[in-house]
């Protein structure tokens, strides 16, 4: 179900409780950086915020202490609105998407942000609040980065930005300072079996293959079906012995996959690199050993992020990081193989 669609909010209370206090008692910042890793909740808590205030408009009211958090029933007008993305209050910047609603485009275009300068500039439709919610800022490129730039450092009275990032550092460090930022954590494992309660199969497999995120969580089951992660584990598990052909045949039908598949074995890989150095860390392994796969984080994540931004070949991207793990594998069960075992 899309954030936009989404009432139940899992493992941001706290986050949800900060936004809270900060609109009843009138401090509420213009804009807010919503930062954490990709598919924690970030933008579901944005919407949830935007629909309270949209349902909410005067601060004082008297519904508005009595809450303890941000809901707002479904069956609200505002709420259908919100869900439909008809709200006239409401605009989502994103990246342009066809009728299906799948992007096509792999950046925040410019254009786009012109189109929220009108809305900007246009009559509010009704008393109250207008929401503008970045999803996500990462997607945006240098010219339109600026131009959102320059509608926070003046933004329009009773206006709020609710920009979500899921990786903050990465952002223009002024977009940064005009914003406050608040971090959403990964989930602890019982709030994401809490998030997930429709899923079947191996949950307890599932939670720990997602890092504390549901959207990950959701993403893995859609993408186990035609066997993306058992393909991608073997591969990783197998290093540095995997068969060429094996790393080939990944690397080619998956590199001509979707965005939302790249991304996520992207998050597969990463979090295979930072386990495999968790495990040698408790097997003992000096910091000497474990440098080369820090470096080969630094270095695949790189290979990624490039990609995303250059909209490099995938297929290519793909080999090269493998490559780049299979080096890095080998090293180390030479570096193993040569030390002496203790006696």
């Amino acid at each position: 179900m899309p954030p936009e669609a989404t009432h139940h909010l899992v493992g941001h209370a706290e986050a949800e409780l900060w936004l809270l206090d900060a609109y009843r008692e009138r401090r509420l910042h213009h804009a807010w950086l919503l930062d954490g890793p990709e598919g924690v909740g970030k933008a579901t808590l944005a919407y949830r915020f935007a629909r309270f205030l949209l349902a909410h408009p005067r601060p004082e009211d008297p519904e508005i202490h009595a809450a303890t958090d941000l809901s707002v029933s479904p069956d609200a007008p505002v709420a259908r609105q919100v869900s439909s993305r008809v709200h006239p209050n409401l605009f989502v910047l994103e990246r342009p998407r066809d009728d299906k609603g799948k992007p096509t485009a792999t950046v925040i275009p410019v254009d786009q942000v012109r189109r929220l300068g009108q809305f900007l500039g246009g009559t509010a439709g009704g008393e109250g609040w207008r929401i503008v919610i970045v999803d996500a800022a990462d997607d945006l490129n240098r010219a339109s980065a600026n131009a959102l730039l320059k509608m926070l450092e003046e933004p329009p009275g009773d206006t709020i930005f609710l920009v979500v990032a899921h990786q903050a550092g990465r952002l223009l460090p002024t977009i940064r300072s005009r914003c406050r930022r608040l971090r959403l954590n990964p989930l602890t494992d019982e709030a994401m079996r809490a998030a997930l309660p429709d899923v079947e199969g191996d949950l307890d497999r599932l939670v720990a293959l997602s890092n504390g995120s549901p959207g990950r969580a959701r993403r893995l089951v859609e993408q186990e079906e035609d066997g993306m992660l058992g393909q991608l584990t073997a591969i990783l598990d197998g290093l540095p012995r995997t068969q060429p052909r094996q790393i080939l045949g990944f690397a080619e039908r998956y590199g001509r996959r979707d965005r939302e598949a790249f991304l996520l074995a992207r998050g597969i890989v990463l979090d295979w690199i930072a386990g495999r150095v968790r495990r040698r860390a408790e097997e003992g392994a000096s910091a000497g050993a474990l440098a080369p796969w820090s470096e080969v984080w630094e270095k695949v994540e790189h290979a990624f992020a490039q990609a995303e931004i250059l909209n490099l070949d995938r297929t290519q991207t793909f080999l090269g990081v493998f490559h780049a793990l299979s080096e890095c594998a080998a090293g180390e069960a030479r570096a193993r193989a040569s030390t002496p075992a203790e006696p």
